[in-house]
């Protein structure tokens, strides 16, 4: 009998901590970053804004040339687009390797990294096909506005919260085991 490649028998292909879950939930955000990041290109015009919540956020169409929260956005050299999008590249090749060699992850960090790599791809498809990213949840208090930033980056930033979470849970639970 053939095994399936991925899944309840993954077998030797696959480290048995990686789950469909992870793959639903990566997919699942790529998808809704992907649909909002097109509403916001085809229904507001770049650098317009759309009042969601007076004095605190707005939906505005930016792009971002640069890497998170609008570092290097600002920032002009030679084939920014290909370097952009290796840094990012290189990025998830580390998070991947970090995940599937790490075997003793927590639910709480599979769905951190799940987070991760569903926001990494999502930007990474931005880089791709566009050569920027497109942001757009402007928070602002008065004249101080946030970076804006999408929904990729808002998983990514609850991912990396998860795989926090985690690791204090585990360094507390290896204390308590070694006192």
């Amino acid at each position: 009998m053939m095994s399936h490649p991925i899944g309840p028998s993954i077998g030797k292909s696959w480290p048995g901590h990686i789950r469909w879950s992870t793959f639903i939930v990566t997919g699942s955000i790529v998808g809704l970053d992907q649909l909002c990041k097109a509403l916001v290109r085809q229904l507001i015009p770049l650098h317009d804004s759309i009042t969601l919540i007076p004095g605190l956020v707005n939906i505005t169409h930016v792009q971002n040339t640069g890497a998170a929260f609008g570092i290097l956005n600002a920032a002009d050299f030679p084939f920014k687009p290909v370097v952009m999008t290796g840094i990012a590249l290189l990025a998830l090749v580390i998070l991947g390797v970090y995940a599937v060699r790490t075997s003793s992850h927590g639910t709480c960090a599979r769905i951190g990294l799940a987070l991760i790599f569903g926001g990494a791809l999502g930007n990474m498809a931005d880089r791709l096909m566009f050569g920027h990213v497109v942001d757009f949840v402007d928070v602002y208090w008065g004249t101080y506005h946030f970076w804006a930033f999408n929904v990729a980056d808002s998983m990514i930033t609850i991912g990396a919260i998860c795989l926090l979470i985690d690791t204090v849970r585990t360094e507390v639970h290896d204390v308590s085991n070694t006192a």
